[in-house]
């Protein structure tokens, strides 16, 4: 999606006013304007603002183990490629062929021995260098070597594959600093993905990170949640890109074992859910102004009793992720009702959206600099 014009963006700021746009204390703050969640011009900012200015997930390690192994993924509305190369590198590309746009692959796939256009068959090297180009002999000062496609900043982290569109993102070490080593008893690189899990609901993309973001809620709506965790305990730190919740697990019903539980949410859209001996990532993605879909992957220690456990881990994400999607999708409607004015944010627990909707700010107020 590209900004709408100029015109669109100053009606829609000014309808907020300024101080819709500014970071406050948290003592002071309130949350986010209903019109960021229910007005499209703020989702097709967000595209190219918020997405396309971030890290994304897009891939796990295990999807990329060889030479020519490749995974296609859409990132902010534009088709990526990822590939591991014959020097054991990998390169992500915009998936379009530099000569008339057509797609370089259509699907994830294995041991590819180049990348060749399905359009018109230009045929580009692994490192994205073109190789061949049918029947171009005729075109004149036409030089192979000039052309290669275009490169994308891609990086594997704890088995997890990462792409930023823009230049201008963050550095990856500085938003995922500190998490592997408050982690070090588990090492996320060794867990064996187990399955995806996909849901999606009728609400804006934003009310689902509040609502991860915040214990708050964990009482009144996730009572199977509730006895497993202790509330009491349940703490909120904050870093530049990051966020960690955190409680001991009190009763673990032999889901998991006996230990902590580590909520990560990593801006703009994904959470790393830690456990002993297992992590689940959870991408966030806008499907509209009214809906999102949420990608659940699984990832486990190999012990014997792997599958068994992942089974009843399961179940229990589906109950929650259903309560979750019951809130959420109320909320959305109350946000849309025209009566509902950005309330006062709880600072001792509510400090996690806060500081998600302080970097919204910041970047809604960037983009409109540049419109």
């Amino acid at each position: 999606m590209s900004l709408v014009k100029n015109t669109n963006c100053a009606s829609s700021t000014d309808a907020l006013g300024s101080a819709a746009f500014e970071s406050v204390a948290l003592e002071v703050a309130h949350a986010l304007n209903a019109q960021f969640y229910t007005d499209d011009y703020w989702l097709q900012h967000e595209q190219k603002h918020v997405f396309g200015a971030s890290w994304q997930l897009a891939a796990h390690g295990g999807d990329l183990l060889a030479a020519g192994d490749h995974v296609v993924c859409d990132i902010a509305g534009k088709s990526v490629l990822i590939v591991r190369g014959e020097d054991t590198g990998l390169r992500a590309f915009h998936n379009v062929c530099r000569h008339r746009a057509g797609p370089l692959a259509l699907c994830n796939g294995r041991n590819a021995k180049a990348l060749q256009c399905r359009y018109h068959g230009w045929t580009y090297g692994l490192d994205g260098q073109l190789r061949s180009a049918p029947e171009m002999h005729e075109a004149q000062d036409f030089v192979l070597a000039d052309i290669r496609l275009d490169r994308i900043r891609v990086q594997q982290w704890q088995g997890l594959v990462f792409v930023a569109l823009s230049e201008h993102a963050p550095d990856f070490a500085e938003v995922y600093s500190g998490i592997a080593e408050r982690i070090h008893s588990l090492d996320l690189g060794t867990l064996q993905f187990a399955r995806r899990m996909s849901y999606e609901m009728d609400c804006n993309w934003k009310v689902y990170v509040d609502n991860f973001l915040e214990g708050y809620h964990l009482p009144h709506v996730h009572p199977g949640l509730n006895r497993m965790l202790d509330y009491r305990a349940y703490t909120t730190e904050l870093a530049t890109w990051h966020s960690l919740q955190h409680s001991p697990l009190r009763n673990p019903d032999g889901i998991y074992a006996d230990g902590d539980a580590f909520y990560y949410f990593v801006y703009p859209n994904i959470m790393l859910n830690i456990m002993p001996g297992r992590m689940q990532t959870n991408r966030v993605i806008a499907l509209g102004t009214n809906r999102c879909r949420v990608e659940f992957d699984y990832y486990y220690v190999a012990v014997d009793d792997m599958q068994d456990r992942a089974q009843k881990d399961l179940q229990f994400s589906d109950e929650v992720q259903h309560e979750d999607i019951a809130i959420c999708e109320a909320v959305q409607r109350g946000l849309s009702s025209g009566s509902y004015e950005a309330g006062r944010l709880c600072p001792k627990r509510e400090s996690g959206v806060w500081h998600f909707q302080n970097l919204l700010r910041a970047a809604y107020r960037n983009g409109i600099s540049q419109a």
